[in-house]
C-alpha cells in the first residue's frame, strides 16, 4: 500500500546556525519530517526573492529559513534575511501564494529540540492549507495578471 504523498519543505539552513542545528538533531538521532531538504548556504541574503518564488512554483510546498538570527558571524544576515523574507511575502501576495508557505527561524548550533519544532510546525502548516500546486492551479487568472 503506497503511503500518501507529504508536502515538501526546503530549509536553507545557515552554516553557522540552521545547518549546524540540524547536524545536532541528525547526531542526537531525532525524529522529524522525512519530507524536508536540507540545502546548506552561508547567508540566506544571497537568494533573491524569485528563487522562493521558482521554488514554489516548482513544487515545493513549504519554505524554512534557518540562520543564526542576531548571533549570525555576517554584518548584514539578521538585517538583510529579515528584509529578503518581507519582499518575498509581497511577491508571494502578488502571486497568490500563501504566506505561511515561507518561515524565518533563528536556530543555534545545538538547538535541537527548535529545530524539530520548527520542521513539524511547518509540516503541520503545510497539512492544513494543501499542497502549492493546487493553490497556484486555483489562481491561474491572479498569476497571469501578475506577469502583464
Amino acid at each position: 500500500m503506497a503511503q500518501p504523498q507529504q508536502p515538501k519543505i526546503l530549509i536553507l539552513a545557515t552554516l553557522a546556525g540552521g545547518y549546524a542545528g540540524a547536524d545536532s538533531t541528525g547526531q542526537s538521532h531525532a525524529d522529524y519530517p522525512a519530507n524536508t531538504y536540507i540545502l546548506p548556504v552561508m547567508c540566506p541574503v544571497m537568494f533573491p526573492p524569485e528563487f522562493f518564488i521558482r521554488a514554489f512554483e516548482r513544487g515545493i510546498d513549504g519554505i524554512l529559513v534557518m540562520y543564526s538570527g542576531t548571533d549570525s558571524p555576517y554584518k548584514v544576515e539578521a538585517e538583510g534575511t529579515a528584509k529578503l523574507i518581507n519582499n518575498t511575502y509581497a511577491l508571494m501576495k502578488q502571486r497568490g501564494i500563501d504566506s505561511r508557505r515561507l518561515r524565518l527561524a533563528a536556530i543555534c548550533t545545538v538547538c535541537v529540540k527548535p529545530f524539530i519544532k520548527e520542521v513539524n510546525q511547518m509540516s503541520e502548516v503545510l497539512k492544513g492549507i494543501g499542497f502549492v500546486k493546487s493553490e497556484l492551479a486555483a489562481r491561474p487568472a491572479l498569476a497571469q495578471g501578475a506577469s502583464t
